[in-house]
């Protein structure tokens, strides 16, 4: 079994249900993308997972255990989160933001450690925002906004790490590094990732493992040059589209069909 998994997950909102009947096994020690078109139920998903939206029916375990038994606490020491839309508290730096993500390693009294100064330091140098720590977090724009957000997720350093959409205003140079960047934890230290992306090309190029969600269901998933083909994009998104090798890595590359 997984460290992280959902059997028969029933995810919604309101009166309305957006994930049904989920089986999910996150894959210990992979990079997992979660893809699919717009509403599908991938960030519900991932809420789900992270214990941020509870269950209608079904169950999330983290590490065997149902995690609406664990406490807020103990969930954030194994596993980090950077949800799809954050909001920084007015005025507030950088360098305070990316410190965040120690709370959770911090006794009752929040003292500041070698430790977590190291930490906050890696995860501002891994993603190129060590320059801005004295800048706050309004004064920025959206790319170095993002890049920040990640920092404080890394800075948690947790053995599991959830990410919706980090990618999102971002240009295409800082995605690449990004995923880079995500690959490299994930090769040095093990670390399991599961990112949601809407761009196939970057989910199939960096990741061990894709789930293709339709309409709140899996309705695919395995390794991308298994999963990724003409058949399974026109089922997911609509589009009528070919699938070639990649030049560069051989990953499965998706090239819309011609007008």
């Amino acid at each position: 079994m997984s460290r992280l998994r959902a059997e028969g997950l029933t995810l919604g909102y309101d009166q309305r249900a957006v994930v049904s009947d989920l089986d999910v096994n996150v894959l210990d020690g992979r990079v997992t993308a979660i893809v699919g078109a717009n509403a599908c139920g991938k960030s519900t998903l991932l809420r789900g997972l992270a214990r941020l939206l509870p269950p209608r029916a079904g169950t999330v375990y983290l590490d065997d255990r149902p995690v609406t038994a664990l406490s807020t606490l103990d969930v954030a020491k194994v596993l980090g989160l950077l949800p799809q839309s954050p909001v920084a508290p007015d005025g507030i730096t950088v360098a305070d933001l990316v410190s965040r993500g120690r709370y959770p390693h911090q006794g009752w009294f929040r003292r500041w450690t070698g430790d977590d100064h190291d930490a906050v330091t890696r995860a501002l140098d891994a993603t190129g925002t060590a320059a801005l720590i004295d800048r706050p977090i309004r004064q920025l724009s959206g790319g170095q906004r993002q890049r920040v957000w990640v920092a404080m997720a890394l800075a948690q350093e947790t053995d599991l790490l959830l990410l919706d959409e980090p990618t999102t205003f971002l240009d295409i140079a800082h995605q690449v590094e990004l995923l880079r960047l995500l690959r490299r934890l994930n090769a040095e230290s093990g670390k399991t990732i599961v990112v949601v992306l809407h761009d196939l090309n970057l989910a199939c190029r960096f990741c061990d493992h894709v789930i293709a969600m339709a309409d709140g269901r899996i309705v695919a998933e395995g390794p991308p040059t298994e999963v990724v083909t003409a058949e399974l994009v026109e089922k997911v998104f609509g589009l009528t589209c070919v699938v070639v090798p990649d030049p560069v890595a051989g990953t499965p590359m998706v090239v819309p069909a011609a007008d």
